[in-house]
């Protein structure tokens, strides 16, 4: 399914659904340099189960077309102009690492537009190490190998994936690889400078679900519960023996927690 959105065309994967304006609506935002696949488990349940689901490929990401945003809340509010050219006026949002920090920034600017929001591996701020933010600018193949690395619980690191005859290494590889020259640098950049407004948080009250793996390296989860104490109506969770990728290292419990959440 295609929007335009800022003038510009962008995809959003819909679980192979039509988009029904009688339904409500679940929207998916991810992380650097990915796009809408990392939704694919969570965004096709919802689609065949009630829900408009909405994956859509960031600007400069995937299929999206224009330039990558250089910041959080331009990332914000290009989420913002797509419910409003899909005649959405709320959703419940879910973002996931980058997406994440773009999920709360709406919660803390638009709060009308969120019914519910969930932040997957996110802590404020969100630190980006000068190594990695180097390689990325002069050596982006070095620095998807340091994601992978940093990114994935040590078991996947041996061949331990929940999908039997995949590798969740090799393949979010392919994932960074297929991202244009310079979006990754762009997006940990954003990332790396990304300061919310401390009063427009603490006055938020749309309800949020935190998710962060245990063994994340990247936000760690002491920096998502950090965060859940500045929302007033948040809920803090972690998943045992994961990662950064909650999506893809853990599947099913991702989506048992959203279903949950949202129940």
């Amino acid at each position: 399914m295609n929007f335009l959105v800022q003038q510009q065309p962008a995809y959003v994967y819909t679980g192979t659904r039509a988009f029904d304006a009688g339904k409500p609506t679940i929207v998916f935002i991810h992380g650097s340099a990915n796009d809408h696949s990392v939704w694919t488990y969570q965004a096709r349940w919802f689609a065949h189960h009630g829900w408009n689901a909405l994956a859509p490929d960031l600007p400069g990401h995937g299929k999206s077309f224009g330039a990558p945003r250089a910041s959080v809340e331009a990332y914000a509010d290009w989420i913002v102009n797509l419910l409003d050219n899909g005649g959405i006026e709320k959703a419940v949002l879910v973002g996931h690492s980058m997406g994440s920090l773009a999920v709360l920034d709406c919660v803390a600017r638009y709060p009308s537009r969120a019914t519910k929001a969930v932040l997957i591996g996110c802590g404020v701020p969100m630190a980006v190490s000068d190594a990695l933010l180097d390689a990325a600018r002069n050596r982006p193949h070095e620095a998807f190998d340091m994601l992978n690395l940093w990114g994935h619980a040590p078991q996947l690191k041996w061949g331990k994936n929940p999908t039997p005859g995949t590798s969740s290494l090799m393949a979010y590889k392919r994932l960074l690889e297929s991202s244009a020259p310079g979006v990754l640098a762009n997006d940990l950049a954003a990332c790396g400078a990304y300061a919310p407004d401390t009063a427009r948080l603490q006055s938020a009250t749309v309800p949020v679900l935190l998710l962060t793996g245990t063994r994340d390296l990247l936000t760690p989860a002491k920096a998502g519960a950090a965060l859940a104490k500045q929302l007033p109506n948040a809920r803090f969770v972690t998943v045992p023996d994961c990662g950064h990728s909650l999506m893809q290292e853990a599947p099913a419990e991702t989506l048992k927690h959203l279903r949950a959440f949202l129940n």
